[in-house]
């Protein structure tokens, strides 16, 4: 069976994998007039009752909402997003610790990915000339002319789908890049395992539907070396999850072999998430115990293939930027493309230099945001130096922003927020040396240090 632009003028794309990158690129190419037929290896999951893969929730932050924005979907998603003003911190005492995200109610917004993925997937097949294929899986690609073969898991039938341009958004494990670029000469390409991995609970509402826990922030029970984490669902549950060392910590997933031992690790370490789930454990196998890795690779494009999404710069989820950055690859290959008037390889070759390096820094931040959010929210000295950073955002909001502000709030690139963030941490912490500040200096200290500070420096 061949599927490929017939002999009339009309362009033509394919996109390999429907999830949240290859759905949304599927809006935006329909909108430049391709044809666009999108083959992915699952079921459709709107029919039936699976989750999308690993189902983390997902936080979607400014660059996301950029990019939904500019194909006009974004309300149609803040229909099922929810907004998280700030971290909730829940200490081993029961005490709480509220740190705001931003100034003026900035939010990042909690969404489900299941329900996100099977909305783009409805807004990208609605009156639309793009189609999506189920159940197929790629088993070889020509980079060269873009063709694609699939496998159909239910038929056995043979595709071989041929189109002017070819955008693998198949995730982190994408078959296009194994089976076309893996096999170049030159191509570079890594694949890290971080020594945790995640395991999802479900904490269910209250028996009148409403939350446990408040639902304008994110919960984060900080525990030295491993967290767990809270975000809020519309039906008044949380999707939690617990990040912990697989093994080699007194803390670990392969020491937590029985329903006993689950039950006393909670009821030691989270004491207040037990209270809440006394039933934990009963619970605790209902959702895979899964890794996580970082995948680089270079170059992202080669002939009429192009990478998207956690194909090209799969992440681990610490600053929740996964989705965000892969929608910003729409953002910004669709930028390109008005650029270079569709001249694919003028487009693929700037898109990769230009992205390339925001998906290293997008992995750097996330691995950082790891040991910020497990270890160093619980640390005073920590707190101190947001507390003065937030003051010098809320003083001098135009010429100055926090590492989270720049990643979440702005679309200035990753690579700019990694190092500027990385050279405004060692400036506070020089202040605060200098000036001995401490947790009880008074406001109006800290404000005249900073009004000093800043206007040598701006």
């Amino acid at each position: 069976m061949n599927h490929s632009s017939d002999g009339n003028n009309e362009k033509s794309a394919i996109i390999i994998g429907a999830g949240l990158v290859g759905s949304l690129w599927a809006i935006y190419l329909n909108k430049a007039g391709y044809k666009v037929n999108v083959y992915e290896r699952r079921p459709d999951m709107r029919q039936a009752n699976m989750s999308a893969g690993k189902s983390i929730n997902l936080a979607t932050s400014y660059r996301g909402w950029k990019a939904l924005d500019a194909v006009g979907v974004g309300d149609e998603i803040r229909k099922i997003a929810i907004p998280m003003y700030g971290r909730t911190l829940h200490h081993l005492d029961g005490e709480q610790k509220y740190q705001p995200y931003g100034n003026d109610g900035q939010a990042i917004y909690s969404v489900s990915r299941g329900a996100i993925n099977a909305q783009l997937m409805t807004i990208a097949t609605t009156n639309s000339s793009a189609q999506i294929h189920f159940n197929e899986e790629c088993t070889n690609v020509e980079l060269g002319n873009g063709t694609a073969i699939f496998k159909n898991s239910l038929t056995g039938i043979i595709t071989e789908a041929k189109a002017d341009v070819v955008f693998a958004t198949d995730g982190a494990f994408s078959a296009a890049r194994y089976h076309g670029f893996q096999k170049l000469d030159r191509f570079s390409y890594s694949q890290n395992y971080i020594p945790d991995g995640y395991r999802e609970i479900l904490l269910p509402a209250n028996e009148d539907g409403s939350y446990k826990l408040n639902s304008e922030t994110l919960h984060i029970w900080p525990r030295g070396r491993f967290m767990l984490i809270a975000l809020p669902n519309f039906d008044g549950s949380f999707t939690c999850t617990l990040f912990m060392p697989f093994d080699g910590d007194k803390y670990c997933f392969n020491n937590l072999t029985s329903r006993e031992k689950v039950t006393d690790f909670f009821q030691e370490v989270f004491p207040d998430f037990y209270a809440m789930m006394p039933n934990v454990a009963d619970k605790w196998e209902q959702h895979p115990l899964s890794s996580l890795a970082i995948i680089r690779c270079f170059p992202w494009t080669s002939g009429k293939f192009a990478l998207m999404g956690d194909a090209a710069h799969a992440t681990v989820p610490f600053f929740g930027q996964g989705m965000n950055a892969g929608f910003e690859d729409c953002t910004v290959m669709w930028q390109l493309m008005q650029k270079h008037h569709e001249d694919w390889s003028a487009v693929f070759k700037e898109y990769e230099t230009i992205r390339k390096p925001n998906g290293d820094a997008v992995q750097d931040l996330s691995l950082q945001n790891y040991i910020v959010m497990r270890d160093r929210v619980a640390d005073p000295g920590f707190l101190l130096l947001q507390k003065i950073e937030r003051r010098i955002n809320l003083l001098y909001p135009q010429s100055y922003f926090p590492l989270y502000s720049m990643v979440s709030f702005t679309d200035i690139t990753y690579e700019t927020a990694l190092n500027k963030g990385n050279e405004q941490e060692k400036m506070i912490q020089q202040l605060i040396a200098e000036h001995q500040i401490a947790e009880h200096t008074s406001e109006e200290m800290i404000d005249g240090i900073i009004h000093d500070f800043m206007s040598r420096n701006i």
